[in-house]
């Protein structure tokens, strides 16, 4: 192993021991501290419902603390432990929400030191001279330089250079990447180190609008913006809290119409026991649970609604190159024209690739060496012809030679033919290799086709299982590639897509997007170019590859630090689960609070009414222990929530209807049992300490 590989493993295995650095025992430490924070009434407004728990405690304080024992309605000591439990349940609520926090907060911290006192090799007076500046001082559009050993101090583009950058800081994985300038790998992150080289780099980012700032904000709760989808639901729960407290506030009145009283703690106890108390303390840990299993994916949303948006995805947009296939098609056959020995077309398609660094480049050279035994060697004043998009070709100019290879359309069009022109036997081979599934390349020397190139692109193993999967789960996968036709369409029957866009372009994609966003469809899409700028920018779901391009990393609404385009199907499954997590125990939490409501009424207002006994079913000892073990009940059941809203629900691969259905038997049905098991169970365990 080499020193460079050793300083990657090692640096790897530092930063893998900083994140994981806090251990549970501190984790929970500082979340338990920060529930105590959070009590302050400024940080419980934005949530309602536990301002409203809040309230209801200090009341239930100050009640045990001065009232009359008639305003109790029991001992001191189970006046004290209602009030008690009542504290017990706003803290765990903060504790939820505290400990979805500091599951991230390691990691922030370590990126966040990352980048303290990092210095930066600033160019000045056109480039030819540096200064060194700390890194917080850098401004968009700074040119800085940056050698083997050093820090990339931000966000930017390579503008020369090349070099092997380690971005274990940022993406976990110790083997190096090539960034150089130019085409779609010239993107650099903060942080990250080169190991090789050197490059020069324009800054592309303000200080605080970074990758890393972003993931920083990302992983803390508290910068975290409700999503039009969480502030919805804290409406509903709102007007559930407003109503209930308008039924509690009625009760005293029934109650003296027919001589009885109903004390002010057991109306507290009530109104606790009743509003949405369990989702509305599991809320906030939902979505910053959510948010976390996102960026453990190395994925930065730019907002919340993204990853919201990710889990409603009817449609999804996929590159076939490197998502699909393997991303590198390779050189497998030459066939020669009819009258043109394969030798021959084997030389020029060499020559017209020694000087293509692209993969297909170099596998049509190493084929032409190992098969037909041509040499590696530029010929003398050779000319090098780059391809372009809008040539589709490559190749050389020599000694009065013009030789190209490229697309069969672009190929066809260079000797003065069309699709429709071309020699039959030529056309036939086109076909042929289409069909099959490879992408056909046609050689050419001036006006005369010299034969074709067979490159084979291979699926993915395992591809199509995923997009049943995701097929099962309402989504509908749509393959997108620059092949003609016939090899696309080979392409979309063997993987198992369920649609495909050829020869694609910019505004063949975003005609698309939008054909599918007017049909009522959320679309995602992934890209790396600034030609899928355009089309990340219109999805409802945009990933960008960080290593792409600039424009493209401004368009997308989320960027993949991986730079690894299948990691949009990962995207999906995170949205889709914050999503089934918050509804699962939305659905657990109202059934919850109806189950009680009516567990609890007969129990209050036995005395007052006898022939309410009859509904008494629990056979629950008295109010007191009624009142009692739900509120304990209540508040255990946040704690023992607290896990699943943080690992989130599993999301099951089926119909949104079907999935419904589910989630209404499973959490529905559970929320109504629930609690009568629960206070049942407690209220005989009350009974017997003799607490009641």
């Amino acid at each position: 192993m080499s020193l460079i590989e050793h300083k990657n493993e090692w640096q790897h295995e530092e930063e893998k021991n900083t994140i994981q650095g806090s251990t549970k025992g501190q984790i929970l430490k500082s979340a338990l501290k920060q529930s105590l924070i959070k009590l302050n009434p400024n940080y419980l407004w934005d949530q309602p419902v536990l301002l409203v728990l809040e309230i209801a405690s200090v009341l239930s304080l100050i009640v045990t603390l001065f009232a009359p024992q008639t305003q109790l309605g029991g001992t001191s000591i189970m006046a004290w432990q209602l009030t008690g439990w009542l504290w017990a349940t706003l803290l765990f609520a903060n504790f939820s929400e505290a400990l979805a926090e500091g599951r991230g907060k390691a990691r922030a911290d370590s990126l966040r030191d990352g980048m303290a006192n990092l210095l930066a090799n600033r160019c000045i007076e056109g480039g030819e001279n540096t200064e060194v500046v700390a890194a917080t001082n850098l401004r968009k559009g700074d040119i800085v330089i940056v050698m083997a050993g050093e820090t990339i101090p931000a966000d930017g583009e390579v503008i020369e250079g090349i070099a092997a950058v380690n971005e274990a800081a940022i993406t976990g994985e110790s083997a190096p990447v090539i960034r150089e300038s130019g085409g779609d790998r010239c993107a650099v992150t903060g942080n990250t180190v080169v190991v090789s080289d050197w490059i020069r780099i324009k800054v592309t980012v303000e200080q605080g609008d970074s990758t890393l700032d972003r993931m920083i904000a990302l992983v803390e709760g508290t910068k975290r913006q409700k999503t039009p989808n969480e502030i919805a639901l804290n409406g509903l729960l709102i007007g559930l809290t407003l109503i209930l407290l308008v039924v509690v506030i009625t009760l005293p009145v029934f109650a003296n119409m027919v001589g009885g009283h109903l004390p002010l703690l057991f109306l507290i106890a009530l109104v606790i026991n009743l509003i949405p108390t369990t989702i509305g303390g599991l809320l906030s840990a939902i979505g910053i649970a959510g948010m976390d299993r996102l960026i453990r994916c190395n994925v930065v949303a730019k907002s919340g609604k993204a990853v919201e948006a990710a889990g409603d995805v009817q449609t999804l947009l996929l590159d076939k190159t490197g998502t699909i296939t393997f991303g590198n098609r390779m050189a497998d056959e030459f066939i020669a024209a009819p009258g043109v020995d394969k030798n021959y077309l084997a030389e020029v398609a060499c020559l017209t690739s020694l000087s293509d660094d692209t993969p297909e480049g170099k596998s049509i050279v190493d084929l032409a060496q190992s098969d037909y035994g041509q040499r590696r060697e530029l010929p003398s004043g050779a000319v090098f012809v780059p391809f372009t998009a809008e040539t589709r070709s490559s190749g050389i100019n020599f000694a009065g030679r013009r030789l190209r290879k490229g697309a069969v359309d672009a190929m066809a069009t260079w000797v003065g033919l069309n699709m429709e022109t071309l020699p039959p036997e030529l056309k036939q081979t086109v076909n042929e290799i289409a069909q099959s599934g490879g992408t056909p390349l046609l050689v050419a020397e001036e006006e005369r086709l010299l034969g074709a190139i067979h490159l084979k692109d291979i699926i993915k193993p395992g591809i199509r299982e995923r997009f049943a999967e995701l097929r099962q789960m309402g989504i509908r996968t749509v393959m997108v590639t620059g092949d003609n036709p016939l090899t696309a369409a080979v392409i979309a029957a063997e993987s198992g897509v369920d649609d495909f866009i050829a020869e694609a372009t910019p505004e063949k994609k975003l005609k698309y997007i939008r054909r599918e966003q007017q049909g009522g469809h959320m679309v995602a899409m992934c890209g790396d170019g600034a030609n899928d700028a355009p089309a990340l920018a219109q999805a409802d779901v945009g990933v960008a590859m960080n290593d792409g391009t600039q424009a493209a990393r401004e368009a997308a609404n989320m960027v993949d630090l991986d730079s690894d385009p299948t990691k949009l199907i990962d995207v999906v499954g995170v949205g889709k689960q914050l999503l089934a997590t918050r509804g699962a125990l939305t659905t657990f939490s109202i059934a919850n609070d109806v189950a009680k409501y009516f567990a609890l009424l007969p129990a209050l207002f036995i005395g007052i009414y006898p022939s309410l006994a009859v509904l008494n079913v629990m056979q629950l000892h008295s109010a007191s222990s009624a009142m009692l073990s739900a509120v304990i009940y209540n508040a255990l059941i946040i704690l023992a929530l607290i896990p699943l809203a943080l690992r989130g629900v599993k999301v099951k691969k089926m119909g949104a209807a079907r999935f419904l259905s589910h989630n209404l038997l499973i959490y529905g049905l559970g929320g109504i049992i629930a609690p009568f098991i629960g206070i049942k169970l407690l209220d005989m365990v009350l009974v017997g300490l003799g607490w009641v």
